[in-house]
């Protein structure tokens, strides 16, 4: 499974990675399903928030499963194993008849499959470029809302024309293909994870783990607004009077938001403080929260949530490159997935909250209040993150 001539080809790895991970991004445009599931299982949408928060909690298991996985296959074949599972969640989404089997095919398997195929990637990606780690990690964390950038107007539309079922079928093929050229790139790219990072250890002091868990509150409170713009988007729009081609566009715009902003926070981390990057971004968030609570109505609800979906794209892209300052490359994998704990609980929280309270108000407006409480909390706690300082790459232990 090597390189010809021995060497890795940075290229066909982020090819891969981006045949793998985009499909995935899917994951955010889950508010177009809404009200198409609701009507046809007839689910409240308090359950249909619980299946987004399985699909994160998934994620968030796929993510610590996947270092443990390096040593068990071979690179490409850990790539086909994820499109494979994802495929198959979506598979069993398409036939569920009721609540039980949705969340396992969508919240379970196809989170699981598509949170070790995120950090798989992540770390292929740290191995096989060894220069501007924040572009290259921005680009990475931000093909998941490119992914859903293209897929809430793809789903709108195949949901009108064909109706969800066959979109569900129509998006495992789609997740199956891709994962097939990704796995034939990686073959080709001379790329071996378990070769660099199965005999790694990690010594005391290379845990700080006061920058891990500042890093990670500060990961948590930006993502649990931006994760509850990006799971229920259509949903806000249309509870602030937008209509159907609105909330589906809207959406798109918000994750275009997204997909942009974690590109930018990663490579600002090549040039800016990583504190002065992640203050900036909270404050963006909470912005964007003020503006929707005093001027309510669809057009500012667009427009606030792509500033909310913003600062969190930031927050997110400059997470992923400061793990790459603040641990070494072999290490990447490991303490991503360790952080990105924060990214499944926020995932959980509250946009569970923000569906139970528009069950019982028909409203947004509390859960968009707490939001930006928790950006308002997130400019204070990114203060103390400490400014770049590369960890040293020893040699790795054979």
């Amino acid at each position: 499974m090597n390189h010809p001539d021995g060497r890795q080809n940075p290229w066909r790895v982020l090819a891969a990675a981006t045949a793998l991970t985009a499909p995935v991004g899917a994951l955010y445009a889950f508010s177009v399903f809404l009200r198409p599931l609701e009507a046809l299982l007839g689910l409240s949408r308090a359950d249909l928030a619980l299946v987004f928060a399985l699909a994160a909690a998934g994620f968030g298991v796929g993510m610590m499963l996947a270092p443990a996985l390096y040593r068990i296959a071979s690179t490409p074949r850990l790539v086909l194993a994820c499109a494979g599972v994802s495929a198959l969640g979506i598979a069993l989404a398409a036939t569920a008849g009721g609540l039980v089997q949705l969340a396992v095919g969508y919240g379970v398997l196809f989170g699981v499959g598509g949170g070790a195929a995120y950090i798989l990637v992540q770390q292929m990606a740290n191995l096989a470029v060894t220069r501007r780690h924040g572009l290259v990690n921005g680009y990475i964390v931000s093909l998941l809302p490119a992914g859903a950038m293209v897929a809430a107007p793809t789903f709108g539309w195949a949901i009108r024309g064909f109706g969800v079922r066959a979109t569900l079928w129509g998006f495992a093929a789609t997740l199956a293909v891709t994962g097939l050229i990704s796995a034939g790139l990686t073959a080709r790219s001379g790329i071996a994870v378990a070769a660099v990072t199965a005999s790694v250890t990690m010594g005391e002091e290379e845990r700080r783990r006061a920058v891990f868990w500042r890093l990670s509150l500060v990961f948590f409170l930006a993502a649990s607004a931006g994760l509850m713009v990006l799971s229920q988007a259509a949903g806000i729009i249309a509870a602030y009077g937008g209509g159907t081609s609105l909330a589906v566009y809207g959406t798109t715009l918000i994750t275009a938001a997204v997909a942009a902003a974690r590109l930018g926070g990663g490579w600002m981390v090549d040039w800016l403080a990583i504190p002065t990057v992640a203050m900036s971004a909270h404050a963006l968030a909470l912005a964007g929260a003020v503006a929707l609570s005093l001027w309510p109505g669809p057009g500012v609800a667009v427009l606030a949530l792509a500033v909310v979906g913003l600062g969190y794209g930031l927050i997110s892209g400059m997470t992923a490159a400061a793990v790459a300052v603040y641990w070494r490359r072999a290490l990447y994998g490991r303490m991503a997935s360790r952080v990105y704990i924060a990214w499944c609980a926020a995932a959980i929280v509250l946009p569970i909250v923000a569906g139970r309270l528009f069950d019982l108000t028909h409203g947004y407006g509390a859960a968009v209040l707490i939001a930006g409480g928790g950006n308002a909390l997130g400019v204070l706690v990114a203060a103390g993150l400490p400014r770049q300082h590369s960890a040293p790459e020893p040699p790795v232990a054979g």
